[in-house]
């Protein structure tokens, strides 16, 4: 899955408020959860972006966290 854009997740969000306004009983759940994702995209692009390089134990704790390895600590 590629690196969500800046700003992707304000779309996205205009998405749920159009689709609840014009249909109150709209089910968003889907797009909820796209909406959650890309936020934490952005928010980890931007982390990743101000430090410095992770070594390779700390990439795969990163990465078991990502992929519902649990508490990797």
């Amino acid at each position: 899955m590629p690196l969500a854009q800046t700003g992707n997740w304000r779309k996205t969000r205009s998405q749920i408020a159009i689709a609840v306004r014009q249909h109150p009983d709209a089910d968003v759940t889907e797009l909820r959860r796209q909406l959650k994702a890309e936020r934490l995209a952005e928010h980890v692009n931007q982390v990743v972006n101000s430090a410095p390089p992770l070594t390779a134990d700390q990439r795969a704790r990163v990465a078991a966290l990502l992929t519902g390895g649990g508490d990797a600590a």
